[in-house]
C-alpha cells in the first residue's frame, strides 16, 4: 500500500518561524520522523502532499514524489490528493513525530477492505496533556482522530481504536511540542 504524507499546513498555532512539517522535535523535523516511520513499515511508496504554504518542505522532501495541492485546508487538500492516487492508500499527517513503523504496521494489519479511521481515546490525550481539537462519541466513549487513516475504494468505514500514545500526540501547539520532546 502507498502512503500520502500530508505536509501542507502552515503551523500558525505553533507560533514558529518555520513551516509546520519542518518544526523540529528533538532536533529532527517532524516530517522526517514520519518518513522514517513509513520507511520502517510495510508501506511500499510514500508521496509527499505539499501546498503553496510549504515550499521549504517541498524542497526538503525533493527525493519523494509530490502532489501539490491548492492549499485550501486539510480536508480540501486531502480530497485533492486522494483524487490523484489509487486506493487503498494510507494517509498520515506530518505532525506525528512519535510514529513508528510498528505502529503503522498495526494500522495496516487492522485494514479489512473498508476505509479505516484511526482514533485514540480522548481520555488518553487529556492524560498526556496534549491538545484534542476534535473529539466525538463512539459507542459511549469520547475518541479523537489521530491523523492516520486508510482510504479504501469502497464507501464503507470502520474505526481502529488504539490506546497508543505514539498516535495520540499531534503537534499543533507549543505545549504539544514540549510533550513530544519529553517522549523522544
Amino acid at each position: 500500500m502507498d502512503a500520502l504524507v500530508m505536509c501542507g499546513g502552515r503551523g500558525t498555532r505553533l507560533n514558529a518561524d518555520v513551516e509546520k512539517p519542518l518544526y523540529e522535535i528533538a532536533g529532527e523535523p517532524m516530517v522526517d520522523a514520519v518518513i522514517t516511520a513509513l520507511e520502517e513499515s510495510r508501506v511500499e511508496r510514500t508521496v509527499a502532499v505539499v501546498s503553496p504554504h510549504t515550499p521549504e518542505t517541498a524542497r526538503h522532501l525533493d527525493s519523494l514524489p509530490h502532489i501539490e495541492t491548492p492549499g485550501e485546508g486539510y480536508v480540501e487538500d486531502l480530497g485533492y490528493a486522494l483524487s490523484r492516487v489509487l486506493k487503498p492508500v494510507l494517509t498520515v499527517a506530518a505532525d506525528l513525530p512519535l510514529l513508528t513503523g510498528e505502529v503503522l504496521n498495526a494500522v495496516l494489519d487492522a485494514y479489512d477492505g473498508d476505509s479505516l479511521t484511526v482514533c485514540v481515546p480522548a481520555a488518553l490525550k487529556y492524560r498526556l496533556g496534549v491538545s484534542a481539537d476534535l473529539t466525538f462519541d463512539h459507542e459511549g466513549q469520547a475518541v479523537a482522530p489521530t491523523g492516520v487513516n486508510i482510504v479504501a475504494p469502497s464507501t464503507s468505514e470502520t474505526m481502529y481504536l488504539a490506546a497508543d500514545p505514539r498516535l495520540a500526540v499531534n503537534v499543533n501547539r507549543p505545549t504539544d511540542a514540549q510533550i513530544s520532546e519529553a517522549w523522544r
